[in-house]
């Protein structure tokens, strides 16, 4: 059997880094920038007040003391998005807003809490320091520098920059195109009723949930039955909407495996078995004219789900134009006895208790089959047992991959 790591280099073979396209700041949310960003502004683009107060020579205010304030005459107001804010003279002030520009003259912003707030003159009742309350120019980014670099995902904060800079556009890596498909004549859609040997289909709603959080823009088709040609005739007719097609089912050692015989065919696809549990049987390969990667993953729904973050998840990264990495880890004590069958790497739904003075616990859940899905709503983890590992015993250290979201 293959091992996991040798399965995902594999895996990532199949694909290379798209193409940048320039997409407007809504549209780019979520994606990867495809080359650093610099700013053709300074932010601030000029010296502003942080306060709602008055504009002062800090000088003018050295003897002043609530018993004694200094009183100042006003003899302007500089609301926010004044072009023109003149100047102050030593012994004079000026009423300014938050974010108004500074007047020439003026060193200082008092805060209004500081003064008996008056408008055509104002009593000041405590000295300031040259500077206080004042955002310089250029103080948070300075034109020329760069605020994002290439291979930053856009989040709300990076929009926030990316909009203050004054970028209407940006190249991206575009999201993922991912098609999800199912297979299996027991198979009926949810909502409808089930008949004697049917269940209801859930792999490609769960697979399509999670291309989605990584970061794709997913059909999901939904399912075929077990006829060879409706299953090749409907992947042909998917290939022009995926950039990766993801399919669960079919792809064991039965008579009624189709997506292993009808791809087996192609001569472009190999199915291979991986030391991992659950999802032994996998498949990899390109289909189409134009060579579109497919990933076949088992039908049993936890063995799918464990595939997809193992597998999938490091190729739809590359896709995105980010580093190919594997799920992120911690280390935890077992509060049970487990056990794991040896020559496979296996992966246990488990349970993170919430970290202490001597670190996390973990729990795995109680129905480990690879049929079982109940127990991955309620998994945050998946406990891993090394190949050549068959007991570990409560109070052990592990490793457990930390499912994302949770």
């Amino acid at each position: 059997m293959k091992s996991v790591e040798r399965h995902v280099s594999d895996l990532l073979e199949l694909v290379s880094v798209p193409e940048a396209t320039e997409l407007d700041l809504l549209r780019a949310h979520g994606t990867v920038l495809a080359e650093p960003v610099v700013s053709t502004v300074s932010l601030p683009g000029f010296d502003n007040s942080s306060m709602d107060g008055y504009a002062v020579h800090s000088a003018d205010l050295d003897a002043a003391t609530p018993t004694s304030p200094v009183r100042l005459p006003v003899v302007a107001d500089i609301p926010a998005g004044d072009p023109s804010p003149g100047a102050i003279r030593s012994g004079l002030c000026a009423r300014i807003m938050t974010g108004a520009p500074m007047p020439e003259g003026a060193d200082a912003v008092v805060p209004v809490e500081w003064t008996d707030g008056g408008a055509v003159e104002v009593l000041i009742e405590r000295p300031t320091e040259p500077g206080a309350f004042v955002r310089r120019r250029g103080e948070d980014v300075e034109e020329g520098a760069t605020v994002l670099s290439e291979g930053a995902l856009v989040g709300a904060g990076e929009m926030g920059v990316l909009a203050a800079v004054g970028r209407r556009t940006v190249p991206v890596r575009p999201r993922p195109r991912v098609v999800v498909l199912s297979t299996g004549e027991e198979l009926v859609e949810p909502g409808h009723p089930l008949g004697p040997g049917q269940i209801y289909e859930s792999n490609s709603y769960m697979i399509a949930a999670a291309a989605k959080e990584a970061g794709c823009e997913v059909y999901r088709h939904g399912f075929v039955g077990d006829d060879p040609e409706s299953v090749r005739d409907t992947l042909e007719g998917l290939l022009v909407r995926a950039d990766l097609v993801v399919t669960t089912g079919g792809v064991s050692m039965g008579a009624y495996d189709v997506v292993k015989e009808v791809l087996s065919r192609q001569g472009t696809v190999e199915f291979t078995s991986v030391a991992v549990q659950p999802g032994k049987p996998q498949g990899f390969g390109v289909i189409g004219p134009d060579r579109t990667p497919i990933i076949t993953l088992p039908g049993n729904p936890v063995s799918a789900f464990v595939s997809f973050h193992l597998f999938v998840r490091p190729v739809i990264q590359r896709l995105r134009g980010l580093t190919p990495e594997p799920l992120p880890s911690v280390s935890a004590r077992l509060t049970t006895d487990v056990t794991s069958p040896k020559g496979r790497r296996s992966h246990l739904r488990a349970v993170l208790g919430p970290e202490g003075e001597g670190g996390h616990t973990v729990s795995p859940a109680v129905r480990q089959g690879s049929h079982q899905l109940s127990a991955l709503a309620d998994a945050d983890g998946l406990l891993v047992v090394p190949e050549e590992t068959t007991e570990l015993a409560a109070g052990e250290l592990v490793e457990v991959l930390l499912l994302p979201g949770r």
